[in-house]
């Protein structure tokens, strides 16, 4: 396996590792800053406000894009178990 087949595994599966955990974490971050807005308008400087609505909706979001994030990870494998099949030159 050549340096630039190294480079394109790595790039590949930092993209791959974005867009599994994109969902979750945008998701964390919008309730995130909708509750910090609610928190701020109404002065309610509770901590456990913030903590349970984000950890209830990013265990929903997980629980949602499951199913994408389950293809992503399986087309990678596929992909990589073929490089390897081909003796890494695929």
């Amino acid at each position: 396996m050549t340096e630039a087949e190294l480079i394109d595994v790595a790039r590949q599966t930092i993209l791959v590792m974005i867009k599994v955990a994109a969902p979750t974490l945008l998701t964390g971050l919008a309730i995130g800053l909708l509750v910090a807005v609610f928190q701020t308008l109404t002065q309610i400087q509770e901590q456990t406000l913030t903590f349970v609505p984000k950890m209830l909706l990013v265990f929903a979001s997980m629980i949602l894009f499951m199913p994408f994030m389950l293809n992503t990870l399986t087309d990678f494998w596929r992909s990589m178990m073929d490089k390897v099949i081909a003796g890494g030159g695929g």
